[in-house]
């Protein structure tokens, strides 16, 4: 994989988890509205690299555990996602760097 396609791939990962703590955050606002339904994030990943999420209500009520929970794994996704992001821009910057030199 090139690092473009690897900054690419990590983008769509930190957008994704962008989206789930979007949904959450909907969820737990509207938690004691009557009637609402739980918003759920799908992901799945795209043969080109990266992920596609899909956000659709469920039928579950809103759970605070079940979110808080998420909202963690959510943080933790987007922490990794971060990382290889900011270590291929670290690469690229070093490659310009020899061409340069």
């Amino acid at each position: 994989m090139s690092i473009s396609g690897m900054t690419s791939t990590a983008l769509s990962g930190m957008r994704a988890q962008t989206t789930r703590v979007s949904a959450i955050a909907n969820n737990i606002a509207n938690s004691s509205t009557p009637g609402y339904a739980r918003l759920n994030t799908s992901l799945t990943p795209v043969a080109s690299g990266g992920v596609q999420r899909v956000v659709s209500p469920t039928t579950s009520d809103v759970d605070p555990t079940t979110e808080l929970t998420d909202l963690i794994e959510a943080e933790q996704s987007y922490k990794a996602n971060a990382a290889v992001f900011e270590t291929g821009a670290d690469m690229w910057e070093m490659l310009t760097s020899i061409k340069r030199d």
